[in-house]
């Protein structure tokens, strides 16, 4: 065939062929000094490896995982191993899983399904666990004193970071849950005009009495505006003479109360 070809070729491109056969001698000497070498150099490889040696790394032929395993393995090396397995992978995604075939080099073929791994903010949402959390807390403490109290437990949010109020406030309200206030007028409680009203007192004095112990009040915001339990039947009552200090003990004990002097505000 090669003798045809050149016998073929145009007497005008004739030096082109000759260079042609010069390159092609040149490549044919070159391969037969490489393998020359390959097998003068081959012995001299051989005797380089122990026993142990050749037979540990045959070993590696059947025990590749855990070579991928090993830490001291770097990801390089990791991927030349999975190019020296694998012939192609076919990727097949909908919402509900990742199915990857594999086809490997010797022939045999293998079907992995995987999860889909959650979006960047599905890493970043606040676990079920912690809403769980807040919603209980909330039944008897200020954002502020929850953010608090989950800090103390150990709990983080989505993000990694330590709770504050405005973190709590987010749950909350993307979320759902109720809020402080919520949960207390659900549970009867009155707000500072209302017990004003009640009691026929101006606010600042319903505060007063709040803050003698008078009144029950309960924050629902941490500016500790309160809502005040509704005090029944017995409302307390301006006492004159009588210390705004003195009056819960005279409340606790009513048998001491014989000689007061009292008038409606």
């Amino acid at each position: 065939m090669a003798e045809r070809c050149y016998r073929h070729v145009d007497p005008a491109n004739r030096l082109v062929a000759d260079a042609l056969e010069a390159d092609w001698d040149q490549k044919l000497r070159a391969l037969a000094e490489a393998q020359q070498d390959y097998e003068r150099q081959r012995p001299a490889d051989r005797s380089l490896l122990r026993e142990e040696d050749r037979a540990r790394i045959l070993t590696l032929a059947t025990d590749f995982p855990r070579l991928g395993r090993d830490a001291r393995t770097p990801d390089r090396e990791r991927k030349r191993m999975v190019r020296l397995w694998l012939e192609d992978v076919t990727v097949l995604r909908d919402h509900r899983e990742i199915t990857l075939h594999l086809r490997f080099k010797g022939g045999a073929h293998k079907t992995l399904p995987l999860p889909v791994p959650p979006n960047a903010w599905q890493q970043r949402a606040t676990r079920p666990e912690v809403v769980t959390e807040v919603d209980r807390l909330l039944d008897y403490n200020t954002d502020r004193e929850v953010a608090t109290l989950l800090n103390q437990g150990g709990w983080r949010s989505g993000e990694g970071r330590t709770f504050t109020r405005r973190i709590v406030a987010r749950i909350r309200h993307n979320h759902g849950l109720k809020s402080r206030y919520t949960r207390l007028r659900e549970a009867g409680l009155l707000t500072l005009r209302e017990m004003a009203h009640r009691l026929g007192l101006s606010a600042p004095w319903v505060k007063i009495w709040r803050d003698q112990g008078l009144l029950k009040a309960h924050p629902y915001n941490d500016r500790n505006e309160c809502l005040y339990e509704d005090p029944g039947e017995n409302l307390p009552r301006k006492m004159q003479g009588v210390k705004l200090s003195e009056r819960p003990r005279l409340f606790e004990n009513p048998s001491s109360r014989t000689n007061e002097v009292q008038y409606e505000a």
